[in-house]
Order: C-alpha cells, then structure tokens, then sequence
C-alpha cells in the first residue's frame, strides 16, 4: 500500500486544521481500508483526523461523527485495547440512541460490537447480557427470522461454546439453524457456517464421528467444491483428523483445501495461507521440524505479500517459526525471531495484547532455560500474565 503510506506522512497536520466533512470522508475511507489491512493504529490517526473534520463541520451528534467513533472502538478492539474500545464504544452509543432511537440497527450494531469486546474480554456473563439486548431489539425491529437476528442468536450460541457449555451452544446454534434455513434456504452460506460450527462443537465434545457427520452435511449442501465455504468445511474436517491425531489423513484434507483454495482465491489469499500455516503446524507437531520450517517460510512470504510484515498472521508465522527453532535447540536463531515476532506485535498490536504477551512469555523462557537471568528479569517487567502457548 505504497500510495496510502505517502498519503498518510502529510495527512495528520493538513486534515486537523481544516474541518470539513470531505476531510472527514477521505481521512474516514482511508482509515477504513488501513483497518482491513490490520494496520489499526494507522487506522485511529486517519479516524481522529476525521473525527476533527466531523465535529467541526455537523456536529458531535452527527451520524458520520458517530460512525467514526463507532470505527475507532472497532480499531481498538482489534488491538486488544479493550477498555479503550469500550470507552468509545459508550461514547458512541448514547449519540446513536439520542439521534435513531434505541432499536435502529446502528444503535444495535454498537450494542452487538459491545457484546463481542466483553467476550474478547472473556466476561462471558456480561456478553451474554449484552447480545440479548442487541437480540430483544433486533426481534422487534426486524423480525426473530431477519438474517440480522440470527446473527446475534449465533454469537450466542458462540459464546456458550467458548464458555464450554456445548449442550446450550447446541441449543443457540440449532435456534439460529432453524431460522436459517427458514429465511435463507438449507445452502446459503449463513446457514452452512452453522452447521459447521455445530459440527466443531461435536468436535470440542470429543464426539468426532457426529462432528464429521456434521461437516458431511456441510458438504452435501455445497455450493461447488471450490466454492469459499465449500472449502472451509474440507478445512474444518481436516481440522477434525488433527484433533483425533489421523495426522496423515489430516494432510490429505488440508492438501484438497489448499488446492481448491489457491485455484479460487489465489496462493496469497489469507484464508490458503492458513491452510499453509496449518500444515505446517501438523509437520511441526509429528517432529518434521524441517518441513514444518518449509511450510512455515511459505506462509510467511505469503502473509507479507498480502498482508505486511506487521500484520498479525504474519507475525503469528514468524512466531511458530522461532517455536521450531527453539525445539531444534537453534538458541540464537529463535532469539532471534523471537525478537523480530515481538517487535512486530508490540506495534501493531500494543504490548498488552495477548500475542505479544505470549511472545514475551516465549522469550523469558527461552533466557531462562540459557541461564541468562539478567535478560529475563528485564523482559518480566512487561510481562503481564501467564498465557497458554499454542505449541
């Protein structure tokens, strides 16, 4: 995104003293397209120059006011900012109430969005409080079968499966199915996610076969063996072999998902470098380190083509590869990635952010087992929190 880079080394100061509502629009849009790009605190600078546009030019009740601020509590969650994104997140919602009512669909999208912080949050409870306001609202504006509602009835039901009460997620998903299938039809993508994520509760439940039943039915209703969501559901089924450690038959899945997946959507797509990057996770777990380091090097180039070296799969890839390093005993090498996967998610993510905190974790670890006490100490002081590691 070269253009947008020399765009934004002259924007801040220009757009802060003019307010108009065109500074607003275009500082709004470039921001928008930074936070696609996961380039989220580039993306807060492009929304506060428009927020200044915006307040000057309509007012702080605006609706173009309050999407910016809508935009930027998005950004915020996306760094894992959560206090700060429910802050604007609050601000946002009593504008939107005073200026479209408590049941218009953009009061209720800041409501939904504030669910889904809480449950980043991990304060399941309080998402749950705040999906059923969004879900009551939604009902009575548009209906308990709207695609909207049945949106929220999932997150729900997302939310009972994280909480690991599956026969309640079960309930949640099979309301929304119901209405799915009603309002859209048994092969409309919305409804294929949920069978899907029905099946990967059957999986989290160590029900295996009823999980691959499920995924099957996916499938059956396809949409085309390249289709997207056809391929997620091959992705998903392999993601179920993993779990019941078939690692071949595992790879054979991933290997028909990554076929269907660069021939629809491209090598570089993120969704086929995930697949890469989970291969190369399955290589890594059976000890092939050297080709879990082949497959890892392949999802990474990838990542920084598409997305950038600071994005954060990128730096996920960069991270799983000092992992490996580090199993081969290559101390200096994953020191060395490490640092670089640090750096990385200290910027675009905060040093608060839970990937950063487990590379920090990493790290401290890894001086810790060289016995080098002095570097480990001086990590410890930005080390907020014990975090499960990946692998």
């Amino acid at each position: 995104m070269p253009h947008i880079n020399q765009v934004m080394q002259h924007i801040p100061s220009q757009y802060l003293a003019l307010g108009t509502t065109k500074v607003g629009d275009e500082a709004c849009t470039l921001g928008d397209i930074l936070s696609r790009h996961g380039r989220y605190k580039q993306a807060v600078e492009l929304y506060e120059c428009a927020l200044a546009g915006y307040e000057k030019a309509v007012g702080v009740d605006h609706p173009d006011t309050l999407n910016t601020v809508h935009c930027m509590a998005y950004a915020f969650d996306k760094q894992g900012q959560y206090e700060k994104a429910l802050e604007w997140y609050e601000r946002a919602l009593p504008g939107r109430e005073k200026a479209f009512g408590t049941e218009h669909l953009d009061t209720l999208a800041t409501v939904n969005d504030m669910a889904l912080v809480f449950r980043n949050q991990g304060q399941y409870e309080k998402a749950l409080e705040w999906y059923e306001r969004a879900l009551a609202g939604k009902e009575k504006a548009l209906g308990s079968d709207h695609p909207h509602t049945l949106s929220t009835v999932h997150s729900m039901a997302v939310v009972f499966d994280i909480q690991g009460q599956y026969e309640k997620a079960l309930e949640w998903y099979g309301r929304a199915l119901a209405g799915e299938e009603k309002a859209l039809g048994v092969d409309h993508p919305y409804t294929l996610t949920t069978v899907n994520d029905m099946a990967l509760v059957f999986d989290s439940q160590g029900q295996h076969e009823k999980a691959l039943e499920w995924y099957e039915r996916a499938l059956a209703e396809a949409l085309g063996v390249d289709h997207p969501d056809t391929l997620t559901t091959v992705h998903n089924m392999a993601s179920v072999l993993d779990n019941q450690g078939q690692y071949e038959k595992a790879l054979e899945w991933y290997e028909r998902a990554l076929a269907g997946e660069g021939k629809a959507l491209g090598v570089d797509h993120p969704i086929t470098l995930t697949t890469v990057l989970n291969m190369a996770f399955i290589f890594d777990k059976q000890g092939q380190y050297e080709k879990a380091l082949e497959w890892y090097e392949r999802a990474l180039a990838g990542y920084e083509k598409a997305l950038g070296v600071d994005h954060p799969n990128t730096l996920t890839a960069v991270n799983d590869m000092a992992s490996v390093f580090d199993k081969q005993g290559h101390y200096e090498k994953a020191l060395e990635w490490y640092e670089r996967a640090l750096a990385g998610t200290e910027k675009a993510l905060g040093v608060d952010h839970p990937d950063t905190q487990d590379t920090l974790r990493r790290l401290i670890n890894l001086h810790q087992s060289a016995g080098q006490t002095e570097q480990a100490q001086s990590l410890q002081a930005r080390f907020s929190a014990p975090k499960s590691p990946r692998n």
